[in-house]
């Protein structure tokens, strides 16, 4: 008889900008922002007689008791310590718990004692010999993979899933990234030489995901533009391909992507409605300090409006910390956040990840804070002592940022600027058409909590109501909206969670610099 399996995804060990947790925190049932491509992928890769079962903890409850012969556990540095809860648990009622996933290829050594199987790097290349030496039950402790050809990555098993409880699909069209960020941790896991999934492939998996409900994928790339020709014969096809399946996609990208006219036009006629773009910081001696030549010698509130007038929404990385950083800097990044169109941002304070050129200099420095793992508990503390302010000054000012930032007039003020640009540099006039057809139960309480961002107080009401009369003269942005707003909403879950929310401590930033929305 084959093996069985139970894939389990961990909760992270923090809300995080990017998930869905508010959903839950509201009485609702569980659910996550993207669903997870790793799961389904492992399921592909396993012989067809195997038994296989997904648990997303994002979504459900993990099953301890599940009868599998093998646990099978996946995850990020940032969902660590639930992993390793969730591993030792089943080792301790007998289980045999198999790990893998960035984190186990990159922290390896802190994972070995929590497993009976670790597997570190990609999978595809070494699925048959782990597969049928669990069939033969004589498995390896370790199992290192390499970084195969995409072309031999299979068609994930979706049907596996809880595509009912995801607000967006995932579809992988490439690994790795020529950039040299030195705080990223991509180079190490998957390589400066980024690998492309044949066109054909990604289609496939397109049609999979709208057959299962998804109305938005995400495209899962380091960065979606690094090779230009590639990225546009791929956004040709997915115009294509959007002409019969009404899809909206997101992907995360570098911002020079903004310098070619061309590929802007291509990725708004392909449905590509929202990137994340790592700004990281305006100040020019952080970026050459980390290697974030990319975004030098730009004026980058500009280039990131190069995407919104396209009708291309922006989500935008800050970090704070760097050693050129000192207190001012975060008066820096206020001002700068303020001066743009784009309503979301992630702030976190520099962290020293394992495997990164960045933590081997700090820890060469004797800078890596006393007793610190390599990332903190939550998402806004560093593990490195920093150069030219106090380790209290750090903390202090990035909550003092967080709180200023999603202020909601500050907040506000940033959507206003957002709607009355987006789209302006369109040659048909308007923004990509929204998504149309019957909308899914998680999809529909994801808007009522967009809705609900009224009623979390006096303030927000104000700059709610001052939104949707702007939005009342420009329609076409009204989705764009609407997804932001759950992306608020879901930002200030994850500042009340982590005791992070003291509106009070922005007040100096934003009496400082009056808003839109003041009155």
């Amino acid at each position: 008889m084959a093996p069985s399996l139970y894939l389990v995804n961990p909760k992270s060990d923090f809300a995080t900008y990017y998930s869905a947790e508010v959903l839950a925190a509201s009485g609702l049932p569980g659910a996550t922002m993207m669903a997870d491509l790793a799961a389904v992928t492992v399921a592909a890769l396993a012989p067809a007689d195997f038994q296989i079962a997904i648990c997303d903890e994002n979504i459900s409850a993990v099953d301890f008791d599940h009868p599998a012969d093998w646990i099978a556990i996946t995850g990020k540095v940032n969902q660590r310590r639930r992993l390793t809860a969730i591993a030792d648990d089943f080792r301790r009622r007998g289980k045999r718990v198999i790990i893998g996933g960035p984190y186990a290829s990159l922290s390896p050594a802190r994972l070995r004692p929590h497993c009976d199987i670790l597997v570190c790097g990609e999978i595809e290349d070494i699925a048959a010999e782990l597969f049928a030496d669990l069939r033969a039950g004589r498995p390896r402790q370790t199992y290192i993979g390499d970084r195969p050809d995409l072309a031999r990555s299979p068609m994930p098993r979706w049907e596996l899933y809880p595509n009912q409880r995801a607000l967006a699909g995932a579809v992988q069209t490439s690994r790795g990234c020529p950039f040299e960020c030195e705080f990223c941790d991509v180079i190490q896991y998957l390589g400066r030489k980024q690998r492309h999934k044949p066109i054909a492939k990604v289609l496939a998996e397109l049609d999979a995901l709208f057959a299962q409900g998804y109305r938005t994928v995400f495209l899962a790339d380091d960065n979606f533009t690094a090779y230009r020709r590639r990225c546009k014969e791929l956004l040709d096809a997915m115009a294509w391909w959007r002409r019969r399946h009404p899809v909206d996609f997101v992907t995360q990208l570098s911002i020079d992507a903004a310098r070619d006219e061309e590929l802007l036009d291509m990725c708004a006629a392909a449905g590509l409605t929202q990137v994340f773009v790592g700004v990281e910081t305006p100040n020019e001696e952080s970026l050459r300090e980390t290697g974030k030549r990319q975004n030098l010698r730009v004026d980058l509130a500009e280039e990131v409006q190069r995407f919104i007038d396209h009708g291309i929404a922006v989500s935008g990385g800050l970090i704070v910390g760097f050693d050129a950083d000192g207190p001012d800097v975060f008066d820096q990044q206020y001002e700068f956040a303020m001066s743009t169109a784009v309503p979301m941002f992630s702030l976190g304070a520099l962290v020293a990840s394992e495997a990164t050129p960045l933590y081997e200099r700090i820890v060469r420095e004797g800078r890596l804070s006393p007793g610190a793992d390599e990332v903190q508990g939550v998402p806004w503390a560093s593990n490195i002592e920093p150069r030219n302010m106090s380790g209290e000054e750090l903390r202090g000012g990035v909550q003092r940022l967080c709180n200023a930032l999603y202020a909601p007039a500050a907040f506000g003020e940033r959507m206003l600027r957002f709607i009355e640009s987006f789209g302006q540099a369109r040659r048909d006039g308007a923004a990509a058409p929204p998504v149309a057809g019957a909308v899914r139960e998680v999809d529909a309480q994801a808007i009522q909590l967009a809705l609900d961002v009224r009623r979390m107080g006096e303030q927000e009401a104000r700059m709610w109501g001052r939104v949707w009369r702007a939005v009342s003269r420009r329609p076409a942005a009204t989705p764009f909206v609407m997804r932001m707003l759950f992306q608020y909403a879901q930002a200030r879950h994850m500042f009340r969670q982590g005791d992070y929310w003291e509106p009070q401590l922005g007040a100096a930033l934003t009496a400082a610099r009056p808003t839109a929305l003041a009155n």
